[in-house]
């Protein structure tokens, strides 16, 4: 979808918001007409690769500052990627463990743009900011969707009092009668991209835009705006400025991912190298949180007895099942086997159950420690990265 882009004196009726309702970022449009995308960070593909190819260095984006920044590096950290940033006020750092890969701090959007334009190769950034800045941009491909930190929903809000008092759903904000051409629907938002889309989507005809940043939540107390399309995390910001979401007004859901030049990837082997190292660290240390491993030992005649009984209480499976080896005892100078360890992988929601299971089958010195990676023979989204960019 596009925007066409009207200047407010078109619009007689909306001359009262001219000079104080309406800033001088906004712009008017009616939802039913043709848009149009905004241009890409390059017009010229050759340029862009060529500034691929110029360089041999792989460039990791990430951003520069707020919770985002500051989640995206704990994370790095404990997957053992620790960025080592010499001095906080410059824009380029190294991860010691990765050799030839710069990390550059830049705004989230810029990291979108500068994947496109050939200047990133990699980039941790809010799904909901590869879709505003990305546009569907085939180039953007989606390494890891889901990085467990900056949870959120894009989403529309309205007043919860006035002519809105009584308006729970999408569908009845549409059908109120007091939005038409001369009068329409005023929405505050940044998000200029997906905001228009989803109300062009949803049969809102008559909606004009203002571009906002910040504290988007006073606007329609200020009478700037009728609605906000924002992100939200927990509501509670919304509530305390007397708003509400509605039925039907999430735009989309939103989290942490691992985004990447498909140019990149394909077409230089040393990006598709390092992605696979920083995807399988993610992925081990992502599959590992909230699982712990349970060790225990149990009398039995065998393994295969011991397992048996394992394998009967149904919180003692384990990932593949249960670890069974035989404890060597030394008694009347005798080596023998009279103890079996197990061990198994528990999710912290059965932990305390697994541990009384164990209990009763005879177990005793349980022992309990978290578990720091999970690798597999091989990290799922590693196979599907290489089938979406056609290497398999």
């Amino acid at each position: 979808m596009s925007l066409t882009w009207r200047p407010v004196t078109e619009f007689p009726a909306l001359s009262r918001f001219s000079s104080s309702s309406l800033s001088s970022r906004s712009f008017v449009f009616a939802v039913s007409c043709r848009t149009s995308a905004a241009p890409p960070a390059s017009t010229d593909r050759n340029v862009d690769k060529k500034k691929a190819h110029e360089r041999s260095e792989v460039r990791l984006g990430l951003p520069s500052k707020g919770r985002m920044a500051v989640d995206t590096l704990d994370l790095l950290k404990e997957c053992q990627l620790s960025v080592n940033q010499v001095n906080p006020r410059q824009y380029v750092a190294e991860i010691p463990l990765i050799s030839n890969l710069e990390v550059w701090f830049q705004r989230p959007k810029d990291v979108v743009r500068k994947l496109i334009s050939g200047d990133l190769d990699l980039g941790i950034v809010g799904l909901d900011t590869v879709m505003e800045h990305g546009q569907g941009n085939e180039d953007l491909i989606i390494v890891h969707d889901a990085l467990e930190f900056g949870d959120c929903r894009l989403s529309l809000a309205i007043p919860n009092y006035g002519i809105f008092e009584n308006i729970n759903s999408l569908k009845e904000l549409a059908e109120m009668p007091q939005w038409m051409p001369e009068r329409p629907l005023r929405v505050a938002t940044s998000f200029t991209h997906l905001g228009p889309k989803f109300m062009k989507e949803n049969g809102l005809k008559y909606v004009t835009f203002s571009t906002a940043d910040g504290a988007l939540e006073a606007a329609p107390a200020m009478g700037t705006a009728d609605a906000i399309v924002d992100l939200v995390s927990s509501g509670t910001t919304l509530k305390e400025n007397n708003m509400k979401e509605i039925e039907g007004g999430i735009i989309m859901q939103s989290q942490a991912v691992l985004v990447a030049s498909r140019r990149s990837l394909v077409e230089r082997e040393e990006v598709l190298n390092i992605t696979r190292e920083i995807l399988e660290r993610l992925e081990a240390h992502l599959s590992a949180i909230g699982q712990f491993t349970v060790t225990a030992n149990t009398r039995g005649t065998s393994a295969q007895e011991v397992a048996e009984r394992i394998l009967q209480q149904p919180s003692l499976s384990g990932l593949q099942g249960p670890t069974v080896s035989p404890v060597f005892c030394k008694q009347d100078g005798e080596v023998s086997i009279q103890y079996y360890a197990v061990v198994i992988c528990v999710p912290k929601k059965d932990l305390y159950k697994s541990v009384q299971e164990l209990r009763a089958i005879g177990g005793s010195g349980v022992l309990i420690s978290p578990l720091t990676y999970i690798f597999d023979k091989e990290t799922p989204r590693w196979r599907q990265l290489l089938m979406k960019l056609n290497l398999e």
